[in-house]
């Protein structure tokens, strides 16, 4: 007899479950539908009562494909969510359109990884692969882009609020009586409401002699950060759309390669060419994120007290002349793939061999440097941080590759 329904049925129709507890498998069928209609997969208890035992998966998905297989459909995504969920070590592509692939990694979450579909990103924090910069630096950095933070910098630079509407003005002219166009007159020195009637040196019925320290110095320090940001952004920006350019290379080379083939060349392995373009694809990445890395590791937003003034200097001396190395070489490597080299004799064509592959090498040594630099001196140094960064990878994001994924079934 089943004591849920109270009906008595065959032995065949009842299933039994670890805990011991056994009811007719209609029973048992609504149960795991109504769980699993809730969101329900793999905490599904036993319908005993002051039973906590979690019901078996595989017998749960016999008995509601017997009677719903798109339920049971349900129940296996249910099932992967929330493994994916619980588990630290597996996580969704952050693709857009999301291409449905979950990424598992076998050692440290702190790596980037790239997915069948193509995308590369950081398994971390799910942004794109930003390796040199930690995953803290690069949210702060995105959202410095992409928000008004600098825009407000501008107007605290080159604007003043109204003492009447408090709308900013912006001073067009080298007289410091500014008119708004509310019709108030104020002073663009102090701020301060004024008359219309002014001469060069004076305005009438206004004087504005008390210096305002802090105002100035708020003043010129948001100068000084919106123009150190600038800098720095132009930088990230001109090697960002480098990489885009030179990602449109990898057609012409095989164009290129195509050429000489039909030639009949004597060079039969154009590896180099391919190998050097990979590393310049690279080095260009680190370069570019070496920027948004410098601009927070030397500035005052996140390590002001982590460093004396002398220790920044030496600091920021170190990195910045890895950094300038890696620049050079990789604008003289852009340079020798971009020749075109199906177009020169064989001698030439060999000796560019030689620098691209002198070259690329000479790259790689320089990024893994810079790593040992950011990981070692900068950012080991620094006391309770949590600017971890991912491993410099020689060749590239690691590429995941597809793991096929059988149910067990009840033999």
């Amino acid at each position: 007899m089943c004591l849920i329904c109270m009906e008595e049925v065959s032995a065949s129709e009842v299933t039994t479950m670890d805990c011991g507890h056994h009811f007719c498998n209609t029973c048992w069928t609504e149960h795991f539908i109504v769980k699993i209609n809730e969101g329900l997969s793999r905490r599904i208890r036993c319908m005993a009562h002051q039973c906590y035992a979690i019901c078996d998966e595989v017998k749960i998905r016999s008995l509601v494909s017997a009677r719903d297989p798109i339920l049971s459909e349900k129940f296996d995504r249910f099932l992967l969510e929330s493994y994916i969920e619980d588990n630290k070590q597996v996580k969704w592509c952050p693709s857009v359109p999301h291409c449905g692939n979950a990424i598992r990694i076998k050692y440290d979450e702190l790596c980037e990884v790239e997915c069948t579909c193509g995308l590369q990103f950081c398994f971390s924090c799910l942004s794109e692969a930003h390796s040199p910069c930690s995953c803290l630096m690069w949210e702060l950095w995105t959202k410095k882009c992409h928000d008004e933070s600098e825009t407000v910098n501008w107007m605290t630079v080159h604007t003043k609020p109204c003492p009447k509407c408090h709308k900013l003005v912006e001073k067009s002219g080298g007289c410091n009586l500014v008119c708004c166009i509310c019709g108030q007159a104020f002073c663009w020195l102090c701020g301060g409401p004024t008359g219309r009637e002014h001469t060069w040196t004076s305005i009438s019925g206004h004087s504005c002699g008390q210096y305002k320290e802090d105002q100035e110095k708020k003043t010129e320090r948001a100068k000084r950060d919106l123009l150190r940001y600038i800098h720095f952004h132009n930088l990230f920006k001109a090697h960002t759309d480098s990489f885009q350019r030179e990602a449109e290379l990898k057609e012409t080379i095989q164009e290129k390669i195509s050429i000489l083939e039909d030639n009949q060349s004597t060079f039969k392995d154009f590896s180099w060419v391919t190998n050097g373009l990979c590393r310049l694809f690279r080095s260009r990445r680190v370069l570019s994120y070496s920027y948004p890395f410098a601009y927070y590791m030397f500035g005052d937003d996140l390590f002001r007290h982590e460093m004396t003034k002398i220790e920044k200097e030496i600091k920021q001396n170190l990195f910045e002349e890895q950094q300038q190395q890696l620049h050079a070489n990789v604008e003289k490597l852009s340079l020798f793939i971009g020749e075109p080299f199906d177009k020169y004799p064989e001698n030439k064509v060999e000796e560019l061999r030689m620098k691209v592959i002198n070259l690329s090498v000479m790259i790689d040594g320089i990024c893994r440097k810079l790593y040992e630099c950011i990981e070692n001196d900068l950012l080991g140094s620094i006391q309770h941080s949590h600017h971890s960064i991912a491993p410099y990878m020689s060749m590239g994001v690691e590429k995941a590759s597809e793991l096929s994924i059988c149910w067990e079934n009840e033999a």
